[in-house]
């Protein structure tokens, strides 16, 4: 039976209860929004596949998450998409997010449709403009930092929230480059 998956990175528990109340103070204002029910993360792909294949993802995301060296992330603005889509996005140090999302993204051979190319974590989705700009006054700034250390495999439920299935943890183990050459 064919499933949906995401792959994604979670904040610290603390950013993610930080992330929670900023949802419930805006759903105050504004009523129910999309995303409101998320657990807070940075969404690397989405993909269907049919279940049976998942130990063969699972063993591609554990090698790829092996080569990763955990680092710093650093988010320090809010802003919106056109789609309305209102998050909370990475300082410019945090450039190592779009490496590591690329190489999983790659990894997987995820299409273009379904890869995130801007790291960011969504406060809410699908946003009129008028409650962007109330989400834009209750929320001026932000600064919060967290240890990037593991990636995510979520599986979609019925009720069209994700769950976590795995956790892959980064075992700072870059893969040699294959040089060409005699041993001796």
């Amino acid at each position: 039976m064919e499933k949906k998956y995401s792959v994604v990175i979670h904040p610290s528990e603390e950013i993610i209860q930080i992330i929670k109340t900023m949802k419930e103070g805006l759903a105050s204002r504004i009523g129910w929004f999309n995303s409101k029910n998320s657990v807070a993360h940075i969404t690397i792909c989405e993909f269907k596949i049919d279940d049976s294949q998942i130990d063969k993802f699972k063993q591609k995301l554990g090698k790829i998450a092996d080569t990763f060296t955990p680092f710093q992330v650093h988010s320090d603005h809010f802003d919106s998409y056109p789609n309305g889509a209102f998050f909370i996005g990475p300082d410019e140090n945090s450039k190592q997010l779009k490496s590591i999302m690329k190489k999983i993204q790659d990894t997987l051979l995820i299409s273009g449709k379904d890869r995130s190319s801007d790291p960011h974590i969504s406060i809410a989705r699908k946003l009129s403009p008028e409650n962007i700009a109330i989400a834009n006054e209750l929320f001026t700034t932000i600064d919060v930092r967290f240890l990037c250390d593991h990636i995510i495999l979520r599986e979609l439920e019925p009720k069209k929230q994700y769950f976590v299935i795995d956790s892959f943890s980064f075992g700072s183990n870059p893969q040699p480059e294959l040089i060409q050459g005699s041993l001796f």
